[in-house]
């Protein structure tokens, strides 16, 4: 994991944005998120997760040594901690959690015990695990204000206190160009939702770039791309608008000015508002 070496400039923008925009709904706002935020802190003894392909567990059963320095590198995402990336104005983080589940060496397709600790995971677990007890009190005495959207229809049922599911717009390409010409489809057929929405702009690796380039990494992969993307968000709008966008999630968030640009989309919405 980097030590974030993050601007404090961006800590406290949602305090620091006009009065005249107090009064805007958090979904009318542009706000900066990462995608997979956990992932700086992988574990690379960590075993494949079960919900991932059955040829990518069964490799990882055979060659661990080969499979695993390879889904690290695939894997991670982000590369600043969850402080440096809020002191860096991120305000929506995606995180994943599941149980390790422990396999019976001799038959892989019978889980037989879990590990009843949660952690957070992409591909594989991280090594930092989930902190299951907070009080009321103590989120009072430390000022902590979350959203929590859960996408579990069946959990949502059971605990009212949790925001929905926040539609996540992925383009599931490696290739920048055709993430943001997904992006511009969905806001023409789609349009923004009602509440919440998130507009993806991470890259995805698939088998082929993985094998044919053995040197690349996601961070390279990513760092290369954000100039365009980075362009593409420059030019967006946010607002109530059905082409506006709302949350917009990145990699390697802390390694450029992806979440001043993000933030400095709201000066927008006061020209807006002058017009109004």
């Amino acid at each position: 994991m980097e030590r974030g070496d993050a601007s404090s400039t961006n800590a406290d923008w949602m305090s620091q944005l006009p009065e005249e925009l107090w009064g805007t709904p958090l979904w009318d706002l542009a706000i900066p998120g990462s995608h997979d935020s956990m992932s700086y802190c992988l574990d690379t003894h960590s075993p494949v997760l079960g919900s991932e392909s059955f040829m990518l567990q069964f490799l990882d059963r055979l060659a661990p040594c080969i499979v695993r320095p390879c889904v690290y590198r695939w894997a991670t995402t982000q590369a600043w901690c969850i402080p440096d990336q809020l002191d860096a104005g991120i305000r929506f983080f995606d995180l994943r959690i599941a149980h390790k589940n422990i396999k019976n060496t001799q038959d892989f397709l019978k889980t037989h015990n879990t590990d009843d600790t949660l952690y957070f995971a992409h591909a594989i677990y991280t090594l930092q695990t989930v902190k299951e007890t907070p009080y009321l009190s103590q989120c009072w005495d430390l000022g902590q204000q979350v959203i929590i959207s859960y996408d579990d229809e069946t959990i949502l049922h059971q605990h009212k206190e949790l925001w929905p599911k926040i539609p996540y717009w992925y383009a599931d390409s490696a290739d920048p160009k055709e993430v943001i010409s997904y992006l511009e489809e969905q806001q023409k057929a789609q349009g923004r939702a009602a509440h919440f929405f998130t507009s993806g702009l991470n890259l995805t690796e698939d088998t082929a770039v993985v094998v044919c380039n053995p040197c690349l990494t996601m961070r390279k992969l990513t760092m290369k791309s954000f100039s365009l993307l980075l362009d593409w968000v420059e030019k967006q709008t946010p607002g109530p608008n059905q082409t506006a966008v709302n949350i917009i999630c990145g990699d390697f968030v802390g390694l450029n000015h992806f979440a001043s640009v993000v933030i400095g989309l709201n000066k927008k919405l006061l020209k807006t508002q002058s017009h109004r």
